[in-house]
């Protein structure tokens, strides 16, 4: 060994035993702080407080791990908080045991312990010349109780940034809100690319196509399934088990060895944490979720929470993150920006979730997988589009989540220098975010009133059904004419151009209503951002054109007249799936378009998805996606959001990628499905093997079985 580098260990020696001594005389002072502040705790001698302050850290350093390894449950229902109970009743075993000191009850004890773990916290930080030096300084200890891999391929980080447009993204490079994508792109080590959505741009449609293969039949966020009569939801454990069993063949991105973590679905990974898909009661054993080593909420979570420090971080950045929110909630009214939507309420207190303690654990858990070695790892970062909802696309606030998240992406490329195999990072989203004024706050009814209004339901029937409606300035009169406008020339249009024979209804009952909002008798609307799904469940199977003029005759005609709304797809029994618009009406069986096309705007591949779209078995029988204006880049969404997406129409249908510019160029990426073909594609260069699936039984709509169904898009569309 050279002399520079003994001379190297020796330093690094001495800083670590400085920093134990300093560590050691700030606990001693926090103790004797806490003996004259502190009711119920004394100290009376001059040796108690050192004394107590070493078997302190000798607790939190050596015994408290062994005791949180049979204690993790504790930690993880209670976020952390649960281990400060046992903390506290170490702390009074210690206080106990050095004769003098007076505790007089558990909770001053507990009081003790969480003071001590703050202390602890901010020390640590603050002899660290910054937080990215702890953060590797914790790095570095964990890799070195790694072992090298045998010889391997390199990983793959797959890092996505949820609801980050492809334009939002290269201003946010341009303008310093990315700093280190924007230094990877000006080294010439990466590329900046986009790619275009489905038409469901949101993020259960496009993950469980990214990690899977296939979102076939994945409409929307959430929607109806008329033969059950039950809304499906993409967020619900459970719901979004089944999708994954139907989607899944075992052979997913991260099959093998790879890792989900903070995703909707597993990917077929064995390694999972803070996945929804993974989170459900039920599992059938015919999953790879069944297989030994899988573990629903993951080791990650745990291991965060385990440790009091990590725990008081957290949750001190989360009150902090919450004051962020309701100074900038603030600023937004005083200064009347629009558009807006309420941000009071719970949703302060439950931002953090995903600004704060989800990044928090995910990035640990990443950590953790970078150290391992593990192959191929796809992380969601869910901050920026979380308050990209509610304060815009480009607000200060929003730009300040996405700084942090990108933050995070630093250290952990740095991180991955540490690791026992090279490691390329992908930075994407899984769509982008449309921005502009509520529906609602526009028009003065939701789009599910006004469906409701045009099908005959009461004004009462339809509020009690849908819930309560967004807070909302009183809408212009002309608006609300506009909204109310319906019959006349529009009508003779619709009749004129997409005439035919109306078939015989059948008019079977569904199930019990349970929670599917039912606007009107005999009709539901379930809405996914900038799309609104109208269905018919009284009448079985996906409902004609023709049916729906006859028996609602004020719907359509008022929908495609509509200022809020884009376009209409519908059904004809004698044209098939057509799309229309207050000015023409586009065939997508035959590409033939009448007047003005309602796709026009939507982008050179609208009339493909659409028609994808068109073919899923759950398709409604009226949707409607919202009216797009390139003039103002806006449209708006119909959900009570400012930034919104899962439709068509300007930033929401384009999401980013970020390459090393080794890797193959991409080209134009069309839809999830390919934009998994293409990360599948760049693992098999690097060598990783492709996954065979085997021992596990693919569902009924799995993507073998998609393969063999043909599809419309750049076909007849």
């Amino acid at each position: 060994m050279s002399a520079a580098v003994t001379a190297g260990r020796v330093l690094r020696a001495g800083r670590s035993l400085a920093r134990v001594l300093l560590v050691w005389t700030i606990a001693t002072a926090a103790l004797v702080a806490l003996d004259r502040g502190l009711a119920g705790f004394a100290m009376r001698s001059w040796w108690q407080p050192p004394v107590a302050a070493l078997l302190l850290g000798v607790l939190a350093g050596l015994i408290w791990p062994l005791v949180m390894r049979v204690a993790l449950p504790l930690a993880f229902f209670t976020l952390g908080l649960g281990g400060f109970l046992l903390m506290g009743a170490g702390v009074l075993g210690i206080f106990t045991a050095i004769p003098g000191v007076v505790v007089t009850s558990f909770a001053t004890s507990v009081a003790v312990a969480l003071a001590m773990s703050a202390v602890a916290g901010l020390a640590s930080s603050a002899l660290a010349v910054d937080e990215d030096e702890l953060f590797f300084r914790r790095a570095r200890r964990r890799a070195a109780r790694g072992a090298e891999l045998e010889p391997c391929p390199p990983g793959v980080l797959f890092l996505q940034i949820d609801g980050l447009g492809h334009e939002t993204a290269r201003r946010a490079v341009r303008d310093g809100s990315l700093p280190t994508l924007a230094a990877w792109l000006r080294s010439g080590s990466h590329v900046l690319t986009g790619w275009h959505t489905d038409w469901s741009s949101q993020t259960g449609a496009a993950v469980v196509g990214i990690l899977h293969g296939s979102n076939h039949d994945v409409p929307g966020f959430r929607w109806y399934d008329k033969e059950r009569d039950r809304v499906v939801r993409v967020s619900h454990p459970e719901d979004a088990a089944a999708i994954e069993r139907r989607h899944s063949d075992g052979r997913g991105l991260l099959a093998g060895d790879g890792a989900s973590r903070g995703n909707l679905f597993t990917g077929d990974a064995r390694y999972v944490s803070l996945t929804m898909s993974s989170l459900a009661h039920v599992v059938p054993r015919t999953s790879r979720r069944a297989r030994r080593g899988r573990d629903p909420v993951g080791s990650g979570y745990y291991a965060y929470f385990a440790n009091p420090v990590n725990a008081v971080r957290t949750i001190g950045v989360s009150f902090v993150d919450i004051g962020r929110e309701l100074v900038a909630a603030a600023r937004q009214r005083r200064a009347d920006v629009r558009p807006r939507v309420p941000r009071g309420g719970i949703y302060p207190l439950a931002r953090p979730g995903t600004t704060v303690i989800s990044r928090d654990v995910v990035v640990s858990s990443l950590l953790e997988d970078v150290l391992a070695g593990r192959p191929v790892v796809y992380a969601d970062f869910l901050g920026y589009d979380e308050v990209a909802h509610h304060s815009g696309v480009e607000r200060a606030d929003a730009l300040d989540v996405l700084r942090s998240i990108d933050q995070q992406i630093g250290r952990l490329h740095r991180a991955a220098s540490l690791a026992p195999r090279r490691y390329h990072l992908v930075c994407l989203s899984d769509h982008g975010q449309t921005q502009g004024e509520t529906f609602a706050d526009r028009f003065g009814e939701t789009v599910e009133e006004l469906v409701g209004r045009l099908c005959g339901g009461s004004a009462a029937d339809r509020r009690s059904r849908t819930g309560p409606r967004s807070s909302r300035r009183p809408a212009e009169g002309w608006q609300v004419a506009a909204a109310a406008a319906g019959g006349g020339v529009v009508a003779r249009r619709l009749r004129a151009r997409v005439a035919g024979a109306a078939p015989a209804d059948a008019a079977e009952p569904a199930g019990a209503p349970g929670a599917v909002p039912r606007v009107a008798p005999g009709v539901v609307v379930v809405v996914s951002g900038h799309v609104a799904m109208v269905s018919f469940p009284d009448v079985p199977g996906r409902v004609p054109l023709e049916t729906i003029e006859r028996h609602w005759p004020e719907l359509l005609p008022a929908l495609v007249d509509h200022p809020g709304v884009g376009f209409l797809l519908v059904h004809s029994a004698e044209h098939g799936p057509v799309v229309l618009g207050r000015d023409g009406v586009h065939r997508l069986a035959t590409g033939e378009v009448r007047g003005a096309d309602p796709l026009a705007g939507y982008g050179p591949h609208a009339a493909a998805v659409v028609a994808r779209g068109s073919t899923f078995p759950h398709c409604a029988d009226v949707v409607i996606n919202s009216r797009y204006d390139p003039d103002t880049d806006e449209a708006s969404p119909f959900e009570p959001h400012v930034g919104s997406h899962g439709g068509l129409g300007g930033p929401q249908q384009r999401g980013f990628l970020v390459h090393p510019r080794s890797f193959a160029p991409p080209g134009e990426i069309v839809g999830a499905e390919q934009l998994h073909r293409v990360l599948r594609g760049w693992l098999t260069d690097l060598g990783h093997p492709e996954p065979t699936g085997e021992g596990v039984e693919p569902g009924p709509d799995s993507r073998a079985a998609l393969d063999r169904t043909p599809s419309p898009v750049g076909s007849e569309a």
